[in-house]
């Protein structure tokens, strides 16, 4: 691993740990060091996970690394049955156990029969060749195959949400402005927001559904895997802006053969288009008088960043300034990935073009949080109900964010 001014990019452990946290009436019990759970613990607490699922650490020392020693797993898996009796017990690699060969599924195959009662999935990543977003991926697709029971489609159209998450920034208020519009243009509840707002019997009811809504692609393998198995159709899109957030309904109708209520989509359009329009005149001097602030400028993850800029370009008429991801696997002609070193250097030469990235670029950068898409983050973020960037809602709070941020730079 290379020297880092600010951070690597986080490891496959996290972005398990991230994916599985957030999941009520389970246990998670990490085999490995124990001050990497309590520093994760910490991360959860501060982005607003709290009091889902239980989060312990064996601690290794020694001894367990020189002879491979498994005492400490079993015992605490013994200790959890007792004491919280879960549902499900997840277990997390990390980089030691996986380093020197500990077999986990075995593992976790020889003390099933001791636990009837309390089932045992155990998960990888925990070594140092995968990074976050893999690690999400596969902690997904896991969940939505080991824990689906047999289900009846529900007797009215309900739907999943996949791969709302707590690694990506804003996940509750996106999520929810998603079930908000669901509800209001179709009638659909959600069976499960997997995983930033679900139980284990949740995701075991997540066949029901009739359409399962992939907010990242990550999550499109945990959909192709419902579909075969239910034969539920899926619709992977992040809708952002106003008419991204129409079409993006249409596909739903398209898909679920539901027509969306049009006095409620033509009702929400109509609203943000007219709490937009007073900002419109000033996005038109500046791209027109001022073309190298009428630029925005973004980094985060590949689907966000795409999402993001679809709206400001496509539908405010901003020009595109510097864009990158911040995963090498998503990495493309229209989206490279930039490493620490490239990041700071397209932020240090960006001018007062508009910026949207991390918390930590921003802060680095001189600049206010305001802006900020990803993470990581240096604030805590205990309010689940901030203002989206997705959906009607998104739309107008990103244009309250641009206008305001260019009024900063014209005082």
């Amino acid at each position: 691993m290379g020297l880092y001014k600010f951070r690597p990019v986080p490891s496959g452990r996290m972005g398990t740990l991230w994916t599985l946290a957030s999941i009520r009436g389970a246990a998670l019990l990490e085999f490995g060091c124990m001050g990497h759970m309590l520093y994760g613990r910490v991360f959860l607490e501060r982005i607003g996970v709290s009091d889902a699922c239980r989060l312990y650490a064996t601690h290794i020392d020694e001894t367990d690394v020189s002879l491979g020693g498994t005492e400490r797993l079993s015992r605490a898996v013994a200790d959890i049955a007792e004491r919280d009796r879960p549902r499900v017990l997840f277990l997390l690699p990390s980089a030691v156990p996986e380093v020197i060969g500990t077999d986990l599924p075995a593992l976790c195959r020889e003390l099933q029969p001791d636990h009837p009662d309390m089932r045992l999935i155990p998960f990888g990543c925990g070594g140092f060749d995968a990074g976050q977003y893999r690690a999400v991926r596969e902690a997904l697709l896991l969940l939505a195959k080991t824990l689906p029971v047999d289900a009846e489609k529900t007797a009215r159209p309900t739907f999943n949400l996949i791969g709302s998450c707590a690694d990506i920034f804003r996940f509750q208020a996106d999520a929810a402005e998603l079930v908000r519009t669901m509800e209001g243009a179709f009638a659909m509840t959600p069976l499960c927001v997997m995983t930033s707002d679900t139980s284990v019997a949740q995701i075991e009811r997540i066949g029901g559904a009739h359409i399962n809504l992939v907010f990242r692609r990550e999550g499109l393998p945990a959909a192709a895997q419902l579909q075969q198995r239910f034969g539920t159709p899926y619709l992977f899109a992040r809708p952002y802006g106003v008419q991204g957030t129409c079409e993006w309904l249409e596909q739903v109708s398209q898909i679920t053969g539901i027509s969306p209520d049009r006095s409620f989509v033509e009702g929400q359009r109509e609203e943000a288009l007219r709490l937009i329009s007073p900002a419109l005149p000033m996005f038109r001097h500046i791209i027109r008088e001022h073309p190298e602030r009428g630029r925005i400028s973004a980094g985060g993850h590949a689907d966000v960043v795409k999402g993001i800029m679809s709206f400001a370009c496509g539908e405010l008429s901003f020009s595109k300034g510097v864009c990158w991801c911040d995963s090498p696997d998503m990495a493309d002609e229209e989206l490279p990935y930039f490493t620490e070193a490239q990041w700071t250097q397209a932020i240090g030469s960006h001018g007062k073009a508009l910026l949207m990235a991390s918390g930590e670029a921003l802060d680095w950068a001189g600049r206010g949080t305001e802006l900020q898409i990803a993470n990581p983050d240096v604030k805590w973020r205990l309010n689940p109900y901030e203002p989206p960037f997705v959906g009607f809602r998104g739309a107008v709070h990103l244009t309250n964010l641009w206008v305001n941020a260019i009024l900063k730079e014209e005082f």
